[in-house]
């Protein structure tokens, strides 16, 4: 028995060791990273045509493998003139695995911007706090598994499980955003200051993460007139994500004509190998009248898995995503900069 628990203890410390390397320290990221801005960037706070503006968007990833990869994100910002920018309020949350690793982060965003009728300079700031927790009873270790019959329902494992099954820990992040005529560019960095995450007491820090996105407005029809909304554009994109050692980047472009907007998009891995293909479509809709700047915004997105595990072991990543904005009654409808806005490229 005494060596039963040796070799159990051994486990559970080898697992915490396995999973502070693969699971924790990653952060999820959004095929449909235009439908959520706050997560993206915290420089595109307030960066909308509208007063206020509300997003949410889930992510359910590889239904074909066993556990949950389940993460969603929802977010409320203002759009504030007077500086051309605007306040926020974003909640984050990633359950994954059998063990429900469990993660939940709740932030408020501030942006502020400066330039011109030809540019606009956005800065951004993120704080914030995240919680980390992991069910124990939900592990199985060799104890509770027969040679023979496999796992053996009911049974108690006689492993010493560490005493801490969450962390709570401060979570700070920063971007900028650049808006010049028909291009746009952001960098963001988050978990700035490197938190520790482990469980066991052994020291894991949260690596950063880093996210760059650019793109480019083309116009598709004659006499364009920036910022319309009728007519139809090619908006080609490229975001890149690293944290650690691991980075992905995806590439593709977005088809939009009015209210409609198509996408295909292809991400490789850190290796420079293929991750997935991606399929969108976003409808734009209108109540009332346009000038009035109320839209809401219905996503939905396919990743087909082209790496290794392939697509028929994991079914793929499907995504919904939701968004509503307008101005307040009685609102001014000012637009700084003369409108040079980032939403233009979603």
């Amino acid at each position: 028995m005494a060596r039963m628990k040796v070799v159990s203890k051994y486990i559970v410390l080898v697992f915490l060791a396995g999973w502070s390397v693969a699971a924790s320290g990653q952060d999820h990221i959004y095929s449909q990273f235009y439908n959520a801005p706050l997560y993206l960037n915290p420089a595109l706070t307030g960066q909308f045509e509208g007063d206020i503006r509300l997003n949410m968007i889930y992510r359910n990833q590889w239904t074909g493998l066993s556990g949950t990869l389940s993460y969603i994100s929802a977010s409320a910002d203002l759009n504030i003139p007077n500086f051309g920018g605007g306040l926020g309020l974003q909640f984050n949350r990633s359950t994954e695995g059998t063990a429900f690793l469990v993660k939940n982060n709740v932030a408020a965003t501030y942006s502020y911007s400066v330039g011109s009728d030809d540019f606009v300079l956005s800065f951004g700031i993120q704080a914030g706090f995240t919680n980390r927790r992991i069910n124990w009873d939900k592990l199985v270790f060799s104890d509770q598994i027969d040679n023979r019959l496999g796992y053996i329902p009911g049974s108690v494992s006689s492993a010493q499980l560490p005493d801490m099954a969450q962390r709570f820990f401060f979570d700070p992040g920063a971007g900028i955003n650049l808006v010049y005529g028909n291009f746009m560019a952001g960098v963001a960095a988050y978990h700035i200051n490197q938190p520790d995450e482990s469980f066991s007491g052994a020291q894991a820090k949260l690596p950063g993460r880093l996210a760059l996105n650019a793109s480019y407005r083309l116009a598709l029809t004659q006499n364009y007139t920036y910022g319309a909304d009728d007519g139809s554009y090619l908006i080609p994109s490229v975001v890149y994500y690293k944290q650690g050692n691991v980075s992905s980047m995806s590439a593709g472009a977005q088809y939009k004509y009015k209210g409609v907007n198509t996408g295909l998009w292809y991400r490789t891995s850190g290796e420079g190998g293929p991750d997935a293909i991606v399929i969108s479509l976003i409808f734009d809709i209108f109540s009332g009248a346009r000038r009035n700047g109320e839209k809401l915004r219905l996503g939905i997105s396919h990743d087909a898995t082209t790496s290794k595990i392939n697509y028929t072991n994991t079914n793929g990543t499907t995504e919904g995503s939701i968004g509503y904005q307008k101005y307040f009654p009685n609102s001014s409808s000012y637009n700084k900069f003369n409108g040079l806005r980032c939403y233009d490229f979603y």
